[in-house]
């Protein structure tokens, strides 16, 4: 569990596709630099979320951790798309001692989005974002959580269009904005992302939890997935319908 509170930002210092090491697993492997701030206390197996992907920990020294990447990991992220030199958001695991400065935050990525548009608007920056899976818009909702390369920001406007335009790209398709002050700015790595870069998304957990409860209390196979609402009023109209016949 993370909080979206970027600690420090590392640097990619090596990449092997096929790390035959003991530590590499003869699988993808990504090793990070300039991490000496948050390993004084890390241990083999510790979890550490490199942009927002919660990560094991499977070599560390002083300055320097390595992590192995899943093919899933791969599909769902943006992750496979690092070079060496390229900076990370990195941040730990949830201690019983962090001050909880963000929200929830699982490391478990949902889908990418690509930047569609910057903007600068005196000292904060606005990006403009599309989400490959547009299913996830769902989740999305004007000043709610969002987490964007594991930094938990707050959702400004949100665009969802239904029909055919749920599939549209650009402008015309689904899109949500945020927000980013100068003091963010200078501590994570969104401002390096430019139009058309991906960037990993977390939605808020808690939106997925509401969902799951209504999906299972107002389950009606005659009905699509989702269309919890209409149940609901099906089911008010029937017991009134019932009532004035008795």
């Amino acid at each position: 569990m993370f909080t979206g509170i970027v600690e420090c930002m590392g640097r990619i210092s090596d990449i092997q596709s096929m790390d035959t090491s003991l530590s590499g697993g003869n699988g993808w492997t990504v090793t990070v630099s300039g991490a000496q701030s948050i390993l004084g206390d890390c241990h083999l197996g510790d979890s550490i979320a490199i942009n927002g992907t919660c990560l094991t920990v499977t070599e560390a020294d002083k300055d320097t951790f390595k992590v192995g990447l899943s093919p899933e990991t791969l599909r769902r992220t943006n992750l496979g798309e690092l070079k060496v030199g390229a900076n990370v958001n990195l941040e730990r695991a949830l201690s019983p001692h962090t001050r909880f400065g963000g929200h929830f935050v699982q490391g478990h990525v949902d889908t990418t989005v690509t930047v569609i548009s910057r903007v600068e608007e005196s000292n904060s920056l606005w990006l403009k974002l599309q989400p490959a899976d547009p299913s996830v818009m769902r989740y999305i909702i004007p000043k709610g959580f969002i987490t964007l390369d594991g930094t938990s920001l707050t959702v400004c406007d949100v665009h969802y269009p239904v029909g055919k335009q749920a599939s549209a790209t650009g402008e015309d398709g689904p899109w949500f904005n945020v927000m980013l002050i100068a003091y963010t700015q200078g501590h994570v790595v969104l401002p390096q992302r430019q139009v058309g870069d991906r960037i990993n998304v977390e939605v808020d957990m808690l939106g997925k939890y509401v969902e799951r409860v209504l999906s299972s209390t107002l389950a009606d196979a005659s009905q699509p997935a989702g269309h919890y609402v209409d149940v609901l009023v099906s089911r008010l109209v029937a017991e009134q319908l019932t009532k004035l016949n008795k």
